[in-house]
Formats: structure tokens, C-alpha cells, sequence
């Protein structure tokens, strides 16, 4: 658990500490799952009192929420910079995805937790993360309304389609390991190539 690793994992999280209880969650929701970890099991292995845990998040699911909410930040981040970052539908949504499978791949711990322990968030938390997670697929279905319109893709139902290629990425994090046969990197390309694929555009 050093420093390097939950700076670039939480940049903009402070102190130190917070972020070595924000690794800690991670670590013990991804092992024990949400409601069989206790704050106790958080705090030891992050080397700390179980009261120090109360300094930083008032609650086990205010925890939850800080890992949740950044997660989804920095994949809505990702998505943003990619829509902008390319000339043609096709093109963001190849950029999308490659992006976001890698992210999910590369971070598959993290992910796990932010993406397949939602339902443990209290109502209020889990609305906040909600509307990040219909922000990035807004901006996916407006991808894919573009490309119909431009013969880029044919599909009848932009809203599923968006939901299907979202989820492509999203269930990465649950399967992927650092023994996996590919880097981040080329299964995001793969997966670039199965999306536009999956769209009825034509890879190249």
C-alpha cells in the first residue's frame, strides 16, 4: 500500500491517510464484499485504529460513496475527453471504448467495487452516482443517434445499444486479472473493434 499508488489512484483526495482507508475499502469490499466487511477490517488493514477510520469518512458507507463517486468521475472524465478528442461518431465511440475497457481492466479491483456495489449506497449517495452513470451513457446514445444519422451505424434503439457497449467495459472489471492473456490496452482495442462491430459500422 504506498503512497505512489493511491496518489494515482485518488489524486485529488487528502490527506495521505484518507486515501490509504480509501485503498483499504477497495481491498476489503473486493475480498469480503460491502456488508460482510466491518470498519474494523478497513482500518486494520490500512494499518490504523478502528476510530481512525471515523476521522476521515464518518461511515462505512460514506467510504463506500467516496470510492464510488471518484470512480465514476474519473470514467465519466475518460469518456468526455475521448467524445472530444475524435472527428466522427465512429471514431469517439471506437475511442470510448478502447478507453474505458482499458480503465476497467487496469483498475479491475477498483472497479469491481464502484461498479457492482451500488446497491449498498444509501438513497441520497447512490442518486449522486447515479447521475454520473446516466451522464456517460447520455453521451454514448447521443454517439450512437449521431452515427445512425450519419450511416455510421444501424441500430433501432439507441438508449439499448448505448447500455450494451457501456457494459462491455463494465464487466471487464469483473473477470479481468493481472494474468489475463491481454494488457488493458489491447483488450480495450479488441473491444473498440467488437463495439463498432456490434453497431454495424465497419472497423478499420
Amino acid at each position: 500500500m504506498t503512497m505512489s499508488l493511491t496518489t494515482e489512484l485518488w489524486p485529488d483526495v487528502q490527506p495521505e491517510a484518507a486515501r490509504r482507508l480509501m485503498l483499504a475499502g477497495v481491498e476489503s469490499f473486493a475480498r469480503r464484499g460491502y456488508h460482510a466487511t466491518t470498519t474494523r477490517d478497513i482500518a486494520g488493514s490500512a494499518g490504523m485504529s478502528p476510530a481512525a477510520l471515523y476521522v476521515h469518512f464518518p461511515s462505512k458507507a460514506a467510504l463506500l460513496f467516496a470510492i464510488s463517486r471518484s470512480g465514476h468521475e474519473q470514467a465519466l472524465a475518460l469518456v468526455e475527453n475521448a467524445a472530444a478528442d475524435a472527428d466522427t461518431p465512429s471514431a469517439a465511440l471506437r475511442a470510448i471504448v478502447e478507453r474505458f475497457v482499458a480503465w476497467h481492466a487496469r483498475r479491475h479491483t477498483v472497479a469491481r467495487v464502484v461498479q457492482y456495489e451500488l446497491g449498498a449506497l444509501p438513497e441520497k449517495e447512490y442518486e449522486v452516482v447515479a447521475g454520473l452513470r446516466r451522464r456517460i451513457e447520455d453521451i454514448v446514445r447521443e454517439l450512437v443517434v449521431a452515427g445512425v444519422e450519419s450511416g455510421d451505424f444501424r441500430t433501432a434503439d439507441a438508449k439499448t445499444a448505448a447500455r450494451a457497449v457501456l457494459s462491455l467495459g463494465i464487466d471487464v472489471a469483473r473477470w479481468y486479472t493481472d494474468r489475463a492473456s491481454m494488457t488493458p490496452d489491447e483488450l480495450g482495442k479488441e473491444y473498440g473493434e467488437l463495439a463498432l462491430r456490434m453497431l454495424g459500422g465497419t472497423p478499420g
